[in-house]
């Protein structure tokens, strides 16, 4: 191997241990820990992918892990009904309301905007994973701050080993994991993974335990 080819492999593994090592990301909470917000409206996710379900898969599936951090959070199908009553049909309509009009409405002390940037499964050349990530940001409707902001994704290959049965096999493999996948939306589950990781209090950067927690005030 010459000087150039050991050079850029250096290079690489380089890279590779600086991303292993990197920091975790770091939050300020001040605006957060002023707020302290109890109540949370979840506003439908807007959708970045192709998938037309995935609005409201995820949205089914969000009020869980932020209950058990703590908070109250308004019921999904009241909050639907509601935004159809004032003519607020679409994700990007009701993401485009101002807060102090959702706070007029719901009475809820903070809005939690949801995107979804990819659901569904993806065909690659000797694998097939179906994948969802999603990223939100909580709004205190009060003053339209923006109390924290994180991000989350789930994929159904995490801890799969396609070592065995050949280039043939992985290729057969991968198109009939695509064919089941998309038949029975397997993205649904993936979704709820997703939404566990994204809005569950108690790990860095995460949400802070609501004051239904007995962990309330403790982070």
């Amino acid at each position: 191997m010459n000087s150039r080819f050991l050079n850029a492999l250096a290079a690489l593994l380089l890279v590779s241990l600086l991303g292993g090592c990197a920091a975790p990301k770091t939050v300020d909470y001040s605006a957060y820990k002023q707020a302290r917000p109890r109540t949370i409206l979840v506003l439908p996710p807007l959708n970045e992918s192709p998938d037309i379900k995935a609005t409201y898969s995820l949205l089914s599936q969000v009020t869980f892990p932020l209950a058990e951090a703590g908070y109250y959070v308004m019921p999904v199908a009241l909050v639907d009904e509601t935004f159809q009553q004032n003519g607020l049909n679409t994700p990007t309509d009701i993401h485009n309301t101002s807060p102090a009009k959702l706070k007029e409405i719901f009475g809820a002390d903070a809005a939690l905007y949801i995107t979804v940037t990819q659901y569904g499964t993806q065909y690659r050349v000797i694998s097939s994973a179906t994948i969802v990530t999603a990223s939100a940001r909580l709004v205190d409707l009060k003053t339209g701050t923006a109390l924290w902001t994180g991000s989350a994704t789930a994929s159904s290959e995490e801890g799969n080993n396609n070592s065995g049965g050949g280039l043939v096999g992985a290729l057969i493999t991968a198109a009939v994991k695509q064919i089941i996948n998309s038949a029975n939306d397997v993205s649904h589950p993936i979704a709820g993974i997703t939404s566990q990781r994204l809005l569950s209090a108690g790990h860095p950067a995460g949400l802070l335990y609501g004051p239904r927690s007995p962990k309330y005030g403790t982070d």
